[in-house]
């Protein structure tokens, strides 16, 4: 199995081997259950649907209450799907748990998530802009604006891409090779070493 669907439980810090104190995320990874299976014959590629999170019938559309009587699970809020050919391992409505799919020796995984929304933002906290600077001059109101954005006759327009001022996060983000410190499957709980985005209880997606 290539990964799961998880829930971002919050951070605190262990004690490593060498007793350095490590920060660490707390993810609630699975248990998840099969959906969907693709397969190159009938898809044109092979990959297994995952869903997390039982919600009820009330809170799921139509389409998707059918979708998941035909795979014989309760509705689900999280649906994900990892692209990996399994053959005959797999059934519709079998469960994974973090223990099917990750140990302490796994080493690293790779986590994605959405990370925090900050609205609309400056240049000097989007981009880390220094702002003008100096109050002298005249410059009393021009501390935190971007200055200069281009030339006058030519080209007469700001270039695509500029660094401005704009929407600021709530973007899919993928952290690479975060350690893995210690595996709890009595509670579903993965333990790995830094920061992964997102707010508490936000979804994320674990890749082996």
């Amino acid at each position: 199995m290539p990964g799961l669907i998880g829930k971002k439980i919050g951070m605190t810090s262990v004690f490593g081997a060498d007793g350095k104190n490590l920060p660490c995320t707390v993810i609630e990874a699975g248990p998840c259950v099969v959906t969907q299976i693709r397969t190159v014959e009938k898809d044109g590629y092979a990959a297994v649907q995952l869903a997390y999170d039982e919600t009820t019938e009330k809170h799921t559309s139509k389409a998707l209450q059918g979708h998941f009587e035909k795979a014989g699970v309760p509705p689900m809020r999280k649906l994900v799907e990892f692209e990996a050919d399994f053959g005959a391992d797999l059934k519709l409505g079998d469960t994974l748990t973090v223990a099917d799919v990750f140990t302490e020796d796994v080493g690293f995984v790779d986590v994605v998530g959405t990370s925090k929304g900050k609205g609309f933002q400056g240049v000097v906290h989007r981009h880390h802009f220094a702002g003008v600077g100096g109050q002298t001059h005249g410059q009393h109101n021009r501390l935190r604006h971007p200055g200069s954005m281009g030339a006058s006759s030519w080209p007469s327009r700001v270039f695509p891409g500029m660094r401005m001022a704009g929407h600021m996060g709530n973007e899919r983000v993928k952290v690479f090779n975060l350690q893995v410190i210690k595996v709890i499957p009595e509670n579903n709980l993965i333990v790995v070493k830094g920061s992964v985005p997102g707010a508490k209880g936000s979804y994320l997606i674990l890749e082996a």
